[in-house]
């Protein structure tokens, strides 16, 4: 059986696929307010305000926590911290993270990029740390830029990426990639009976 990976980013796309039986298939890693509903067993987070969430829920004592050095998180123990800092967004550094170790298919899951009618595609908007709804979508191009910059690194790995459906967007840069494929949700819902 092959080592698997699901890296699971916070775009809408992946608002219908259950958490309950992940971890029965594959190592999960996971981004920013993830933990709110779910535990992967690697959290990943960057952006300051959403590390001094999690170290104020104490979540780095129950999973492990990778971010950023930063001085702000200085007084928090249990951190893991990338050496050396890429700059990086979290959901290409959730990518990097699964792809250092030894995965050979790397399943990708709410890494939408285009945002709703030009607003904002994230499953936590309208919470804490996170952007309004109604919000203009941020520009995806760096974190495009750095998930090719993590699949090109790694040719001897199969990336997955899960659309909602069939005619999701898919950037034009992407079909460059050898070792990248696109699903839909129902068809990766099948393959892992969830």
């Amino acid at each position: 059986m092959k080592n698997i990976a699901f890296v699971l980013g916070n775009g809408t796309s992946r608002k219908d696929i259950p958490f309950d039986n992940l971890k029965k298939y594959a190592t999960v890693y996971g981004c920013n307010a993830l933990y709110r509903e779910f535990y992967p067993d690697y959290l990943v987070a960057v952006d300051t305000k959403m590390i001094l969430e999690i170290c104020k829920k104490q979540i780095q004592k129950t999973i492990p926590v990778w971010t950023n050095p930063n001085k702000h998180f200085a007084k928090f123990k249990g951190l893991n911290y990338f050496s050396p800092s890429k700059g990086w967004s979290s959901g290409p550094t959730a990518l990097m993270l699964a792809s250092d170790r030894k995965h050979e298919e790397i399943y990708i899951l709410g890494f939408d990029y285009e945002g709703l009618d030009g607003r904002v595609n994230n499953i936590y908007a309208d919470t804490e740390n996170y952007k309004r709804s109604h919000d203009k979508a941020t520009y995806y191009g760096n974190w495009l830029k750095q998930t090719i910059q993590v699949m090109q690194k790694n040719p001897e790995k199969r990336y997955i990426r899960v659309l909602e459906k069939e005619d999701s967007f898919v950037p034009k840069e992407f079909g460059k990639l050898d070792n990248l494929q696109h699903i839909t949700v129902e068809k990766f819902r099948k393959m892992f009976g969830i």
